[in-house]
């Protein structure tokens, strides 16, 4: 079991920035991570995935050039960075890792891996 921890979110105005933050209870080098967040009345959505190694990054197409996912494997953190935020972004990011390879769970959009509590992040107009 691993226990996933988020941090970092919180009001912005749009076109701010916040960086979200996610560290595991157990060591996950060996394990894909990555970010997906739901709005509401919305169903939960793919952001960004990360290779075990961080060499191999995903973005949903909504998110490219603004948002980056990085990793600290010593940290066991892993960490998305996202500037120019919209209004549209605001919803409850969690935090992802998965034993499949980072661009399985790219291609499916979806995870059986574990799951972080959620952390809320709010684009004011």
């Amino acid at each position: 079991q691993v226990q996933l921890v988020e941090s970092g979110g919180g009001l912005v105005q749009a076109g701010g920035s916040l960086r979200l933050s996610c560290t595991a209870s157990t060591r996950t080098f060996s394990y894909a991570m990555g970010w997906f967040r739901q709005a509401p009345g919305k169903e939960r959505e793919f952001v960004a995935a990360i290779s075990r190694s961080g060499i191999t990054t995903y973005y949903a197409d909504n998110v490219k050039g603004r948002f980056t996912i990085s990793r600290d494997n010593v940290k066991n953190t892993v960490y998305l960075q996202m500037n120019s935020l919209k209004p549209e972004d605001t919803a409850v990011y969690y935090c992802n890792t998965d034993q499949r390879p980072a661009r399985d769970v790219y291609s499916s959009k979806d995870s059986n891996g574990f799951w972080g509590q959620g952390t809320q992040v709010t684009v004011s107009s």
